[in-house]
């Protein structure tokens, strides 16, 4: 079925059967119900556009939890999930998840986005839903069974790319402020585009976005990220001013100062260029398109101008890494391995380009595979990608360079496996061998026998080190 050919007239049932076996398991029993039933929002949208879907959404004009537990036993289901203080429920079918609600009308205070809720219709329950293209339904019993119910003209909002609210904009947002980051999202997923009404009505309410939880505002941001078109989507939060509420941070990216003549690019837009070149590389990676969101998220705090050198952001790696921690805690995103991986891409996503610009060395490679270990294929895509240049010659130079740094890196590694590397003594056994407590001096013998290693000064193997470490010992007046 094609989306321009689709009509509301006729019996959709059987289409349902046909795409997904799981309606030929439950539409039969759903018939036999006594209240009303209904397929609604996000899979009745993606059933017209043709796109996979794991969820699909009823609602029933009475008792959604008991729907819910009556299908479950028909189908075998031992679990429910009941959330009674929304009136919903869930059973997961297969690979599928199922979710009950009863039709409901929502009233909202303007200090929560937590509706109060009474009974309602089904038109009732079309009025609640954030844009038209959820609004659609599928009666799957009753005397319009597969009927096709569109009291906003969703359809035609569909077929035209348009994301519009069922009610006027600005009490749809005010209602509930996180439907503005899910039309944005909506936008970067579906290439859809957002209505001026629409958009206007984000405008206008964007300082609500300070009621809704982190956590919501958090996955939100990751399911943009993780779209089709994250930079469509961050172009539209910071256009709405969205982005200077949750994320200021990156924000502050935006803008080109000049001074005698002299520019800087634009921060903002070459991050989301950069984003642009790793999607289709990246494999839904999220983190990795975290690192490039931050890999210059301390240019704003680092940069100078200088007449001889222009515009400067020296340190903005090494800042910009210190400055993970606190993003990542702030949208409560995990504090363990994943941000020490995008604290480590930001780290050192220079390095790979600086070698490019002078003789390469081999003591500089062996450091950038040590540092880098498992993670430096990602890195070296980041890199990649960060060459952005709109000078052909230019980005072809550093790409040709770029080529050469990765082909040398793959000789030192075959030659000297650095990568995951640990020197080969450690500090249990300097103490035993020097006869040295836990302290500074056993640190600094360590650090420096992994550096004259990675630089070359001696081999990498146990008996000089062991050399070594006497040496550095006679030197600091150990021995």
């Amino acid at each position: 079925m094609k989306l321009e050919n689709f009509n509301t007239s006729g019996n959709y049932i059987k289409l349902l059967r046909e795409k997904d076996k799981i309606f030929g398991d439950i539409c039969p029993f759903f018939e036999q119900w006594e209240s009303p039933v209904f397929l609604i929002g996000g899979y009745v949208r993606d059933f017209l556009l043709n796109r996979p879907t794991k969820d699909i959404d009823i609602v029933t004009l009475g008792d959604g939890i008991e729907l819910a537990n009556s299908l479950a036993k028909h189908l075998n289901v031992s679990k429910v999930s009941v959330f009674k203080n929304f009136g919903t429920a869930m059973i997961n079918y297969g690979d599928v998840e199922i979710q009950f609600v009863g039709a409901r009308k929502e009233s909202y205070s303007k200090k929560s986005r937590n509706p109060s809720v009474e009974p309602g219709t089904i038109n009732d329950d079309q009025n609640r839903r954030d844009f038209t293209i959820n609004a659609l339904a599928i009666a799957l019993n009753g005397k319009n069974i597969g009927s096709f119910i569109d009291p906003f003209n969703g359809l035609i909002d569909l077929k035209g790319k348009i994301l519009k609210t069922p009610l006027p904009p600005i009490q749809t947002f005010s209602d509930d402020p996180l439907r503005m980051l899910r039309a944005i999202r909506f936008s970067a997923q579906l290439k859809f585009v957002i209505a001026p009404e629409t958009l206007e009505g984000i405008k206008e309410n964007a300082n609500r976005i300070n009621i809704v939880a982190q956590e919501r505002i958090t996955e939100e941001i990751n399911k943009i990220i993780l779209s089709e078109n994250p930079s469509i989507g961050f172009k539209i939060l910071e256009k709405t001013g969205l982005l200077q509420l949750i994320f200021p941070e990156f924000q502050a990216l935006k803008g080109v100062d000049t001074i005698d003549g002299k520019k800087h690019k634009d921060n903002f837009y070459h991050t989301l260029e950069v984003l642009d070149n790793i999607l289709e590389k990246s494999q839904n990676n999220l983190w990795i398109r975290w690192a490039v969101l931050l890999h210059d998220i301390a240019k704003p705090v680092t940069k100078r101008f200088d007449k001889k050198h222009g515009w400067t952001f020296h340190g903005h790696d090494d800042k910009g890494a210190k400055m993970v921690p606190k993003i990542f805690k702030k949208f409560k995103l995990p504090l363990d391995e994943k941000m020490r991986y995008v604290q480590k891409l930001v780290q050192l996503h220079l390095r790979p380009i600086s070698l490019t610009n002078k003789q390469i060395t081999d003591s500089a490679l062996r450091r950038l595979l040590f540092e880098a270990g498992d993670d430096l294929d990602d890195l070296m895509l980041l890199c990649k990608c960060d060459i952005t240049s709109k000078n052909d010659e230019k980005k072809k130079k550093y790409i040709k360079r770029f080529e050469l740094v990765k082909h040398k890196l793959r000789e030192v590694e075959q030659r000297d496996k650095i990568k995951n590397w640990q020197p080969p003594i450690d500090g249990k056994e300097i103490m035993e061998s020097l006869k040295l407590k836990p302290g500074k001096e056993v640190g600094f013998i360590k650090e420096n026998i992994k550096n004259a290693i990675l630089d070359g000064k001696i081999k990498n193997n146990a008996d000089d080190a062991r050399a070594y470490m006497h040496e550095l010992a006679r030197l600091k007046g150990i021995l």
